[in-house]
């Protein structure tokens, strides 16, 4: 299958999920979306209210600074590939639980190995577990560290910095570091390299 026919054939169950009980109350699921040859993937945490009535991703205020980040390295959401790791809205915009997680995560094993990206960026602390569990994001964000033959990089969520003005300043410095970081993974994946070297990570 091609990548868009399997990231196509993932919406389509997303859509018509019934695997945890976020389904009973979503007016919309939200399987994510971007273009299948994207380098970039950014993975947030569920659906909040806009997205649940639009079934689009970052689609409300943190969304709109999302394009705004964005923006300050040249890019546009269109280019990258935006999704979150539950695919329905948890009620009153919650946590997502470990069963509501665990539910979903058939789905985004599925995107990522479709995409295969150059960079992985989470949003958020529930996302950033998904890579690494044992992690701080508070410790971590903005660092590059490969895991299975690309890069992630934990970033603070949007509406986080939203709502919390000390984050919006690191979160706007750890998007500045992206295009470097692109460049990075792009020169790995040419000479062949299955991780990029840990001593490139040091930089960031």
């Amino acid at each position: 299958m091609s990548t868009q026919a399997v990231l196509d054939a993932v919406a389509a169950e997303v859509h018509a999920c019934a695997r945890c009980p976020l389904h009973g109350g979503r007016a919309r699921a939200v399987p994510g979306e971007g273009p299948a040859n994207a380098e970039l993937m950014f993975i947030g945490e569920g659906p909040g209210f806009h997205e649940d009535q639009q079934g689009r991703p970052f689609v409300g205020a943190a969304g709109q600074f999302l394009e705004e980040l964005l923006g300050l390295i040249g890019l546009r959401r269109e280019q990258v590939f935006i999704t979150n790791v539950v695919k329905c809205r948890p009620p009153a915009n919650r946590d997502p639980e470990p069963g509501e997680l665990a539910a979903c995560a058939d789905y985004l094993e599925r995107q990522i190995a479709a995409l295969n990206p150059k960079v992985i960026i989470t949003l958020g602390r529930f996302s950033m577990a998904r890579f690494f569990p044992e992690a701080k994001i508070s410790a971590i964000h903005g660092q590059a560290r490969p895991v299975g033959g690309r890069l992630v990089v934990a970033m603070f969520h949007p509406a986080a910095a939203l709502h919390q003005p000390k984050y919006r300043e690191p979160l706007i410095e750890d998007f500045r570091k992206l295009p470097a970081l692109i460049a990075q993974a792009g020169r790995a994946a040419a000479a062949g390299e299955a991780e990029p070297p840990a001593e490139q990570l040091s930089l960031f």
